[in-house]
């Protein structure tokens, strides 16, 4: 079994580690959505390989699925929130609370439910405001931003542009209702996604599955939701894609993931991982906000 696992034996293997308790190949063909023959011939692969023992996977297999565990995350929380004045003139948004909790400790606690406790937060606007997270989230380091204020959040990519490997990269402003939907492993480099047949807001353009653009508004669509990961490949690419996309005439003016479905889009294959409505949230306007949290409903 030595090699890449295929994306059926991920899945097979995924579901085993996810589950940790003993597995029925009738739960994995349930859970995978695979047919029952394709599971028992992995199944019989795996426990040949030693990755499998009754029903329970062993070190051996949450080896073979390490190239794909999330090992860290980005969290982009340097801008100003203009949209959530009078509120964020004191209070970067990501520490906005909502119904009593800062909108960055949803994220960041579905992280630490994934496994993944390399956490990195790009600070600018009001950067020290972001030490009280330090009091609940001891192993977060932070990144500093010195151009947020005259450049768009690809500035935040130039920072952590080193660390995109393994790694999810957040906007930091998005309020989380289902934390399942940050996974500890990912086959390949996807973006999170709603599917919607109208929107106003920006979606992906798709070409066999895989992303190939972004544009505003469409219909029967994938509305953007600002979670992605990236796998090692697509990670180490985007360091250099980035600072080559930032440098060019009006390159600071990019939101950051135009690099990877821009100018440089043929060097990547990015997937869209669906999720729900509810899953999340993005709060992008006062109305929102306190349609949300009715404590707000004073201004």
């Amino acid at each position: 079994m030595a090699g890449t696992l295929t994306r059926k034996q991920f899945e097979v293997l995924e579901a085993l580690a996810v589950e940790r308790g003993s597995v029925t190949q009738r739960m994995l063909e349930a859970k995978t959505g695979h047919s029952l023959g394709t599971v028992n011939r992995i199944v019989k692969d795996f426990s040949e390989a030693g990755y499998i023992e009754n029903g329970r996977i062993t070190a051996a297999g949450l080896s073979a699925l390490e190239p794909y565990r999330a090992k860290r995350a980005v969290f982009i929380a340097a801008g100003f929130g203009s949209r959530l004045v009078p509120i964020t003139l004191n209070t970067p948004k990501p520490l906005v609370r909502v119904n009593g909790q800062r909108i960055i400790d949803g994220l960041i606690d579905a992280c630490l439910a994934a496994g993944i406790g390399e956490i990195y937060v790009v600070r600018g606007y009001l950067a020290e405001q972001f030490d009280q997270l330090l009091y609940k989230y001891p192993m977060i380091k932070f990144l500093e931003n010195p151009a947020y204020n005259e450049a768009n959040n690809i500035s935040s990519a130039m920072c952590a542009r080193y660390l995109l490997q393994n790694a999810y990269v957040f906007e930091a402003d998005l309020l989380i209702r289902n934390p399942a939907i940050i996974k500890r492993y990912n086959y390949t480099s996807n973006y999170l996604a709603i599917k919607k047949s109208r929107s106003d807001d920006w979606c992906f353009t798709m070409k066999d599955g895989i992303i190939s653009g972004l544009k505003i508004g469409g219909l029967d669509c994938y509305q953007v939701v600002g979670i992605s990961y990236w796998d090692e490949d697509s990670g180490k690419k985007l360091a250099g894609h980035i600072k080559q996309a930032y440098e060019l005439p009006g390159g600071k003016e990019q939101f950051w993931d135009m690099v990877p479905f821009g100018a440089f889009k043929d060097e990547y294959r990015v997937e869209v991982r669906e999720c729900a409505e509810d899953d999340i949230t993005e709060i992008d306007t006062l109305r929102e906000l306190c349609d949300i949290d009715r404590s707000y409903k004073i201004y």
